[in-house]
């Protein structure tokens, strides 16, 4: 069966040109010569893609997919301009755009674009039959909750996985920002393609720009080989890239390059190489506070951020504990060969009140002692490594600083203070402080070099 695309621009020449090409490549074609007529030929015809110019006289390019998106809610439309730029690209994602396309069209981008576009149709269609689902469901594949937060959070995943819009993900440690990551990808048309996930803050600025986009045979000391990047390895699927404000202001700079053409030079290579990749990013900071303290580039936020989706921190959506507790449970059964089957009331009362500034996970992991400790088949407050907070603070968790002292040093005396509390495991203490393992690790090892470290 043939698949129908329409053609809508308002120039004769581009549109008989497009048409007959698309005719070419096996296509069913109709074409119209402004918006209103391309709405009036969509609604008889029924296109699985419409290709609209976007700067016509009466309905424009962006008014027509509206429109569509009203009439013909299942068709994917790309958008041509001869005047690309971040903002119009954000304009016409926002408004539910498949892509866009620069004039003149590159025929062997245009063609990947409307094969991905085409199954887009049948992408749409599931993602119907899954808000029905999702209205008796505990949530989205490995997401779960019912709050209206994470709702919210469910809704902008299906508005984001039928697109190759970037995305970023912003949220506390935690709180599943790779989760949804893996639901965009695999609900989207590249499902079935690799999904590389790369933690920014883990990997040294001297290694990171090697990783990501490979480098030549000796362009370094030890690169005895070529070496293709992450980027290359996720070709055709979506690169992961967390903790994307740990990355340099160069890599940023280089990053958004790959980002805006699809192009990317190995390290110490001359060759341009072009990739099809799709970007998501994730930060645990507050992007727009990333970018006033001069850590995020702003080009780069506003080219990530055509959407944007804010995880909510466990804290303020406590209705979703119980159900978290039932699944982590039912998991941990399954792997220890454990038969719990409840929380008492003491237990649960506990964990609504505990803070959990681990998140999800600080919760999967409480859940995973509790299965492993509990000999019966209700888990008890004993079983549980939490306290319900107390009234008022004792002096062992606070911390009295004299007038006068300086911001360093209370700084510092709080991150002290918090690895004392957490037995000195700096990865647990970094999620409490809400920094990076890196960041801590930098700030330990400034203290050492001023004689000031905790040993």
């Amino acid at each position: 069966m043939k698949h129908r695309v329409l053609v809508v621009d308002d120039e004769e020449s581009p549109r008989t040109g497009l048409s007959s090409l698309l005719s070419t490549w096996g296509y069913e074609i109709t074409a119209a010569e402004d918006g209103q007529r391309g709405l009036e030929r969509a609604a008889v015809f029924r296109p699985s893609v419409v290709i609209t110019d976007l700067v016509m006289p009466g309905m424009n390019g962006i008014d027509l997919l509206r429109e569509l998106k009203h009439e013909l809610p299942g068709a994917a439309v790309v958008i041509l301009t001869g005047h690309a730029s971040i903002e119009t690209a954000m304009t016409a994602v926002r408004e539910g755009a498949y892509d866009y396309l620069t004039k003149p069209v590159d025929p062997r981008r245009l063609r990947m674009v409307l094969e991905k576009a085409i199954e887009k149709a049948e992408v749409v269609r599931d993602v119907t039959l899954l808000r029905r689902q999702l209205k008796d469901s505990r949530g989205m594949g490995p997401l779960l909750g019912t709050s209206p937060s994470m709702k919210e959070v469910y809704r902008l995943i299906e508005m984001a996985a039928p697109t190759a819009a970037p995305v970023l993900i912003s949220g506390e440690t935690g709180t599943g920002k790779e989760l949804v990551a893996r639901t965009i990808h695999e609900r989207s048309t590249r499902g079935t393609q690799p999904f590389v996930a790369v933690n920014c803050s883990a990997i040294p600025d001297t290694l990171l720009e090697s990783e990501l986009f490979g480098h030549e045979k000796g362009s370094f000391t030890g690169a005895l080989e070529r070496r293709a990047g992450l980027f290359e390895l996720a070709d055709t699927g979506t690169i992961f890239l967390d903790e994307i404000t740990e990355m340099s202001g160069a890599l940023q700079a280089k990053y958004l390059r790959t980002l805006q053409d699809g192009t990317l030079r190995r390290l110490g290579g001359k060759a341009e190489l072009q990739v099809d990749v799709r970007v998501v990013a994730a930060t645990n900071k507050d992007p727009l506070r990333a970018m006033q303290d001069g850590k995020f580039r702003e080009d780069l936020y506003y080219r990530l951020s055509v959407l944007n989706i804010a995880l909510p921190p466990l804290r303020q959506r406590p209705e979703d504990i119980l159900l978290l507790v039932e699944a982590f449970i039912q998991e941990f059964n399954g792997k220890y060969a454990r038969s719990v089957t409840a929380v008492d009331d003491a237990a649960l009362k506990v964990a609504l009140q505990h803070r959990w500034p681990g998140n999800v996970r600080e919760l999967r992991n409480a859940v995973e002692r509790a299965v492993v400790a509990c000999e019966g088949d209700v888990i008890t407050v004993e079983h549980l490594p939490l306290t319900a907070p107390p009234a008022t603070a004792s002096s062992s968790d606070s911390i009295v600083m004299p007038l006068g002292s300086t911001l360093d040093s209370a700084e510092r005396e709080l991150l002290l203070r918090t690895l004392a509390s957490t037995s000195n495991n700096k990865t647990r203490a970094a999620e409490i402080l809400g920094i990076t393992p890196k960041t801590l690790h930098n700030k330990l090892q400034r203290y050492a070099r001023e004689g000031r470290s905790p040993s």
